[in-house]
């Protein structure tokens, strides 16, 4: 079975990134998503191994030391992380995982996890960000404008990802995803087993003649 691969989506709050996933999941079986370890306790609903990896703070500190995160973060005194195990379970399985995090995260992420693709998601302008901010209408002015600064510190980091993806109509962008991906997995520095075998067939033919 051919392995999958770690496509890590990031963006600009208010890109559509997270609809993008949605839409990524529910339209391809080839897609799973990466399910994060925490220490909140679960909500009405939640399920252990669906939501979360739900666990106690002894065993989250435990897994960090291991080295059995990707990546981690503490979010209002809760913190969460995406277990390396489950990802390399799924990628062995054939399932592209895909993690949705921020900037910080997925730079974490590629440091430990060299061959993950990643793709940052963007609208076509930052006036396009503030109007799908401000056209949501559940937040506030000084919200927005918090959101259009945070923006402006990831913008610096956009460099580090391996494809853009302008999300100016949905079905395209996700389209170009899917493409990015696809061409990013026949990448040499993914198929370093292929290559290797290649060698060795070729190491044989060599001996022989």
């Amino acid at each position: 079975m051919k392995k999958g691969a770690l496509i890590v989506i990031s963006g600009f709050s208010g890109a559509g990134k997270g609809t993008l996933v949605k839409k990524m999941l529910s339209a391809y079986d080839r897609f799973a998503l990466s399910i994060s370890m925490t220490t909140r306790a679960p909500r009405e609903g939640e399920v252990n191994g669906r939501e979360y990896f739900f666990v106690t703070r002894e065993e989250f500190d435990e897994t960090v030391a291991k080295g059995g995160l990707l990546e981690h973060a503490t979010y209002v005194g809760n913190s969460y992380g995406t277990p390396k195990s489950y990802v390399e379970e799924q990628i062995a399985n054939g399932k592209d995982v895909i993690l949705e995090i921020e900037v910080q995260g997925a730079l974490q992420v590629k440091e430990i996890f060299p061959e993950a693709i990643l793709l940052f998601v963007t609208p076509p302008s930052i006036s396009e960000l503030k109007k799908r901010l401000t056209g949501r209408g559940t937040e506030a002015e000084e919200v927005v404008n918090k959101r259009i600064l945070r923006a402006a510190e990831e913008v610096v980091l956009m460099d580090r990802y391996d494809y853009i993806l302008v999300n100016d109509d949905l079905d395209e962008c996700m389209a170009n995803a899917v493409k990015y991906i696809d061409a990013a997995k026949c990448a040499p520095v993914r198929n370093e087993h292929f290559i290797k075998g290649l060698k060795e067939e070729l190491e044989g033919f060599s001996k022989g003649v």
